[in-house]
């Protein structure tokens, strides 16, 4: 991954992402569980950054973890995500970040599958999916 990190202004970021996509990357806020539309998705590919296009998680890390959310057992590189504390709701929980430009795209929880034994819980907001080309 390039040192380079991406800082735009607010009235910047809104013009690049939709009100959805603005309201969870950069506002932190969570869709409703099972609305999103990559929470169901079964397809080979990679999912990148709504924001910078950084790739993020791979189909082959995502599991169905029934919350509702697209759920991984990891990231595609470790240095693609950053990871905080996140004290709001009195809750205890990790919150979830693009490396590069900053967007929230979750929070990541102890009770996922092997072989990581976590799960990224991530907005399909945050996410752009790129599906993996057929081979012939």
């Amino acid at each position: 991954m390039s040192a380079v990190s991406i800082n735009k202004t607010e009235s910047e970021w809104r013009q690049r992402l939709g009100p959805e996509a603005f309201d969870v990357t950069r506002l932190r806020k969570t869709e409703r569980a099972f609305t999103g539309e990559y929470w169901n998705n079964r397809e080979p590919g990679i999912y990148r950054c709504v924001a910078c296009g950084l790739e993020l998680f791979s189909s082959e890390a995502k599991f169905d973890s029934g919350t509702g959310w697209a759920s991984f057992y990891a990231p595609m590189a470790r240095n693609h995500v950053g990871l905080e504390k996140d004290p709001s709701f009195d809750l205890e929980r990790t919150e979830v970040h693009c490396a590069r430009c900053d967007a929230h795209l979750g929070h990541v929880f102890d009770d996922g599958p092997r072989p990581t034994g976590l799960r990224f819980s991530i907005n399909s907001a945050a996410l752009r999916f790129v599906k993996k080309p057929t081979q012939r």
